[in-house]
């Protein structure tokens, strides 16, 4: 096995509940995620893996991808810059708005929407 896809990175089994993805490098780089670790939220990371390579990233635990869950004193920072990375990236959060500002059609509809809530709102009694 090579590289982890972070998504499917659930040991130990008794300690992590729910993994939600905040950034992913993808092969050869790492990931940080949101998750659910002895029944609070913390905020975990790990090196991929890569796709040329054996192995199956790092940490690991008797042959299991896991995860390093950062000190609850840098939880805030590590969440906050994966979350600016995983915007910033090609596919992430800015490229989607690019795309959607540049569908005229949809910016049309969304400009029609948004006046009729405005007229919805201008006819209310109050």
């Amino acid at each position: 096995m090579s590289y982890i896809d972070p998504q499917t990175v659930l040991s130990p089994r008794n300690r992590v509940g729910s993994v939600d993805i905040l950034y992913n490098g993808g092969p050869g780089d790492w990931s940080v995620a949101r998750l659910e670790y002895d029944g609070e939220e913390r905020i975990g990371i790990r090196w991929n893996g890569k796709e040329e390579e054996a192995g199956i990233g790092n940490p690991q635990s008797r042959g299991r991808p896991t995860w390093f869950v950062v000190p609850e004193q840098l939880s805030a920072l590590v969440r906050e810059e994966a979350e600016q990375l995983s915007n910033s990236q090609e596919g992430g959060l800015l490229a989607g708005y690019r795309e959607m500002a540049a569908d005229q059609r949809r910016e049309a509809e969304a400009q029609e929407w948004s006046e009729g809530l405005i007229n919805d709102a201008s006819h209310q009694e109050g």
